[in-house]
């Protein structure tokens, strides 16, 4: 991904973008690439942003993948695993 650096972001603009990002419950960042994104017309302002976090699948190729059933079949196979013994971290 590319990165750009704004430069003489005056006082007021700064302050609105963080307003905006506490108001969305997102990071200065991430608010700021969703501004754009509305601005430059590659989503529409009505659009909910993304939810959840990104997911990315360029290595699947390379360390595969699973389906929900395999990996419900994981989570119940290590389910005693998970388990904290109090009695051993006293």
């Amino acid at each position: 991904m590319k990165q750009t650096t704004l430069r003489d972001i005056d006082p007021a603009l700064a302050r609105r973008l963080r307003e905006e990002a506490r108001r969305r419950g997102l990071s200065l960042n991430r608010t700021v690439l969703l501004l754009l994104r509305q601005a430059t017309g590659l989503i529409r302002p009505s659009e909910p942003e993304p939810s959840g976090p990104r997911r990315f699948t360029d290595l699947d190729h390379l360390a595969g993948t699973w389906s929900v059933q395999d990996a419900e079949a994981f989570d119940r196979i290590i389910e005693g695993v998970r388990k904290v013994d109090k009695e051993m971290w006293k």
